[in-house]
């Protein structure tokens, strides 16, 4: 890896008695997207916070483009650009005015900014919505001038908190190009998500973080090479429950979540075979992927929020 653009080595946060993040480090460099998962309260937006300068560790350092945080914070922004979990779109401005007066916050010209505002909006795919105010916006598309929000100041890195949560299926896959084609760039992002399959179609590598630690880290199918088994049978039905009492014997572990039971195995055949001639049962036969590593690694216990 070239020189870290963010470095961030043994990080600790506490909320009173509530050790929020437990000696956290982590590095990455330019045009690598690296993805922070995790159960709520975990961490991972608080680790955003603090590489942000909003929060201040209680320990630990945290180095971007070699410039100390939050010391040297406002020098380093001038390089990153920021998508919240929230929009913090300005309702009173269209989003032309939103990308505008956001420049203006960089110090940037009005050559620049007005240089720039047509290509953003033509990324963002708003180029009709360009007088629009974002109270007319759809959901996707306030996603994406926020993004393109983010991106008035060109920066080097962009820290993205969950950037398509709350979004249908068609301006997730329009945000997922847009995010890759920064990545084609040289542009480098951390990601958080609870979508395992956005984790594993945009990041280079995975931290998977746990009540403040990190409890695995690598890329997404070496994670899943390195922590599972091969293959997942899927059974539904009222005779769920039985068929595993009678073919578990071919599974390597098995795991119950309300009526389905699922398969964990390096050879499905057998299964498949003995599952052919049931018929009080259906089944799927998938490999294993991202949901799964989240699963063992943390648990199907739902967590409350944090």
């Amino acid at each position: 890896m070239s020189q870290a653009l963010l470095s961030v080595s043994h990080l600790v946060k506490k909320f009173g008695a509530n050790t929020v993040v437990n000696d956290l480090s982590f590095s990455m460099g330019a045009g690598e997207c690296l993805g922070v998962i995790g159960p709520n309260g975990a961490g991972k937006t608080t680790t955003i916070r603090m590489c942000l300068g909003l929060a201040a560790p209680d320990a630990g350092l945290i180095e971007a483009f070699g410039l100390p945080i939050p010391q040297q914070v406002r020098e380093a922004k001038q390089r990153i650009g920021v998508v919240t979990q929230f929009d913090s779109l300005d309702p009173d401005f269209n989003c032309t005015e939103n990308l505008r007066v956001y420049g203006r916050y960089f110090g940037l010209s009005k050559a620049t900014i007005e240089q720039r505002i047509p290509k953003l909006l033509d990324f963002a795919a708003l180029q009709s919505k360009a007088l629009a105010k974002p109270g007319e916006l759809s959901g996707g598309m306030k996603r994406r001038l926020s993004l393109a929000r983010a991106l008035i100041n060109d920066p080097a890195l962009l820290l993205l908190d969950e950037p398509t949560t709350g979004l249908d299926p068609q301006a997730r896959h329009l945000m997922w190009e847009r995010l890759q084609s920064l990545l084609q760039q040289g542009k480098s992002i951390l990601l958080t998500t609870h979508f395992m399959d956005e984790a594993e179609r945009l990041c280079d590598r995975l931290l998977v973080l746990d009540q403040g630690r990190c409890i695995a880290e690598g890329t997404p199918r070496g994670l899943i090479a390195e922590h599972l088994e091969s293959d997942v049978v899927e059974v539904y039905g009222e005779g769920a429950t039985q068929t595993a009492q009678a073919l578990g014997h071919h599974a390597q572990r098995v795991e119950t979540s309300g009526e389905t039971v699922f398969f964990y195995l390096r050879e499905p055949k057998p299964l498949l075979d003995a599952l052919a001639s049931n018929h009080s049962v259906r089944y799927l036969h998938r490999p294993a992927n991202l949901e799964d590593l989240f699963l063992k690694l943390t648990g199907r216990q739902i967590r409350d929020d944090a």
